[in-house]
C-alpha cells in the first residue's frame, strides 16, 4: 500500500514537468521481499493512476499483464516506454533513512529532472525523505501521545476511550461522516472475510499454498448452500456457539482476510496488510457470537482499535521492516484486544490492560516470510493473533488494573527497545528463520 501511494504522490509532483522516462529504485526490505509483497505491482498500478480504494481488484492481473506486454505507461497525454523488468530496480542496498525506502526518477533527454524518495513506514503511511510535511497540523481537543494521556481524559471527563477518540475525529469531519467512514471500514472487512470464505484454489507466488478458509467455512456450515453475503452471515450466526465451533470460526475469519491479501484482494490495513486479519476476526467474533444486537458497539470497537494502533505508531513502529512481526501481528492483536474489551463493558484501564497483555505476549516476534511472500507464516499468524487478543480481553475483564505490574506505555517502550535490538535478518528481509530454513528442507521453495 505504501509504495502504491508513493507512486501516486510522485505522479502528482510531475505535473507541468517535461519528462520522457521513469525509473524506480527499491531499497532495503522493499528490495529483498518486494516481489513477494507485490511491491513492483503496487508501484506499476500507482504510476498508471489507479487508486487502491476504488480499483477493481479482480482486474489487476489483466492490468499488469497489459503493461508487461505493451511496455507503455499512459500518463495524461504522454505515452512513456516503461518495462517493469528494466525500470523497477531491486537494488538489495540499504538506506539509512528507513529500511522500506523507494526512489522515483524522472528523466528528460537522458538527464534526471526530478527525484522523489519515500519511506513506506507501515500501514500504508508514507513519508517523503528530506521534505518537511506541509499543511496545518490539526489541533485535537484531546491530544494523545501516551496511554497515560488517554486515562487522564477519561478520568477528567468521565468518558470512555471511544468517546474521547470520537471527539478527536470531529476535528477532522462531521459526526455523520465519521459514522459513514466507520461503516465503510466495517463493510470492507466483512466483505473480505466473505470473499475469502467462498474462494478456493492456490495462492499466487510459487509456494503453492492452498486456500483453507473456504474448506473450514464449508465444514462449519455443513456444506449448506448460500447465494449471497446476507445468507452467509445468517448461516454463521445460526451455527452452534460452543467453544470448538467459535474457535474454528475465528481462525476461518482471520485466514480468509489474509488469503485475500495474498491474492491482492481488497482488505483494510489494520494496522498493516500482513496483519489485516486479526481485527476483522475479533470484530466478527463479537458481531456474531457476543453481540445482542446487530452492529451494536462496532463503531466503538474500531475507534478504540485505531487509537491503540496510533499509540504504537507514535511510540514504536507498525512496520515489520523496522520492528519484526511484533510490530504487525503484535500491534493488531493489541488493537483487537483493547477494542473487544471496550465493547464488552471494560473500563478504560481494562481496555489498555488488554492491549498491554496482547502485546506483552508478542514481544520479540520475528518477521521471516518465506520467499518474501505474505503467506508462510503470515497467514496463520493472524489466526493466532486473534485468539491471543480474545484471551487478553478476557483476562483484562476478569482482572483489576490496579494490580497490573506492566502498563501500556511500558510495553510500547519495551517493544521499541526490542525492535532496535533485533537482528536485521528477522525484520522482513527473508534472510533468517523460516525464510532461510524452509528452502533448505524444500528446495523447490
Amino acid at each position: 500500500m505504501g509504495p502504491w501511494k508513493a507512486a501516486s504522490r510522485f505522479l502528482l509532483s510531475l505535473e507541468g514537468l517535461a519528462f520522457d522516462r521513469l525509473e524506480v529504485h527499491l531499497f532495503g526490505s522493499l528490495s529483498k521481499t518486494g516481489r513477494g509483497h507485490a511491491t513492483d505491482a503496487a508501484v506499476q498500478l500507482g504510476l498508471m493512476g489507479y487508486d487502491p480504494v476504488t480499483v477493481d481488484t479482480g482486474s489487476i492481473p489483466e492490468i499488469l499483464a497489459e503493461l508487461q506486454e505493451n511496455k507503455i505507461l499512459t500518463i495524461g497525454e504522454r505515452f512513456l516506454p516503461f518495462d517493469p523488468e528494466r525500470d523497477i530496480l531491486f537494488t538489495n542496498v540499504n538506506r539509512k533513512s528507513h529500511p522500506n525506502t523507494l526512489e522515483f526518477l524522472a528523466y528528460f533527454q537522458g538527464e534526471v529532472v526530478k527525484v522523489g524518495t519515500y519511506a513506506s513506514v507501515g500501514g500504508g503511511f508514507i513519508k517523503e525523505v528530506g521534505v518537511r510535511p506541509k499543511g496545518k497540523r490539526v489541533k485535537f481537543p484531546h491530544p494523545i501521545e501516551k496511554g497515560r494521556d488517554i486515562l487522564g481524559y477519561t478520568d477528567e471527563l468521565n468518558k470512555s476511550i471511544a468517546e474521547i477518540v470520537f471527539d478527536n475525529e470531529l476535528s477532522l469531519r462531521p459526526a455523520a461522516e465519521v459514522r459513514q467512514k466507520l461503516q465503510e471500514i466495517i463493510d470492507v472487512m466483512k466483505k473480505s472475510v466473505y470473499r475469502g470464505c467462498i474462494t478456493e484454489g492456490v495462492l499466487p507466488g510459487g509456494l503453492n499454498v492452498r486456500r483453507r478458509a473456504k474448506g473450514i467455512c464449508d465444514d462449519l456450515l455443513e456444506h449448506r448452500p448460500f447465494s449471497n453475503q446476507a445468507e452467509w452471515e445468517a448461516g454463521v450466526r445460526s451455527t452452534t456457539a460452543d467453544f470448538r465451533t467459535i474457535n474454528k470460526w475465528i481462525s476461518c475469519f482471520a485466514l480468509a482476510v489474509n488469503e485475500e491479501n495474498a491474492a491482492m484482494g481488497r482488505i483494510v490495513t489494520s494496522p498493516t496488510n500482513g496483519a489485516a486479519g486479526v481485527v476483522p476476526a475479533v470484530l466478527l467474533y463479537y458481531y456474531f457470537f457476543c453481540d445482542p444486537e446487530p452492529n451494536f458497539g462496532v463503531d466503538d470497537f474500531l475507534l478504540v482499535a485505531g487509537e491503540i494502533g496510533c499509540l504504537f505508531k507514535k511510540g514504536a513502529t507498525i512496520s515489520a521492516a523496522v520492528g519484526g512481526c511484533q510490530a504487525e501481528i503484535g500491534v493488531s492483536s493489541a488493537m483487537a484486544a483493547g477494542a473487544l474489551t471496550q465493547v464488552q463493558g471494560g473500563s478504560p484501564r481494562q481496555v489498555l490492560m488488554a492491549a498491554e497483555i496482547a502485546m506483552e505476549h508478542h514481544l520479540g516476534l520475528t518477521c521471516d516470510p518465506v520467499g518474501g511472500l505474505v503467506q508462510i507464516p503470515c497467514i496463520e499468524r493472524n489466526a493466532m493473533g486473534a485468539m491471543k487478543a480474545i484471551t487478553a480481553a478476557n483476562l483484562a475483564l476478569a482482572g483489576d488494573p490496579e494490580h497490573s505490574k506492566v502498563d501500556i506505555d511500558t510495553v510500547i517502550k519495551t517493544m521499541w527497545d526490542t525492535a532496535k535490538a533485533m537482528n536485521s535478518k528477522y525484520k522482513e528481509t527473508s534472510e533468517g528463520g523460516l525464510a532461510f530454513n524452509l528452502p533448505v528442507v524444500l528446495p523447490e521453495c
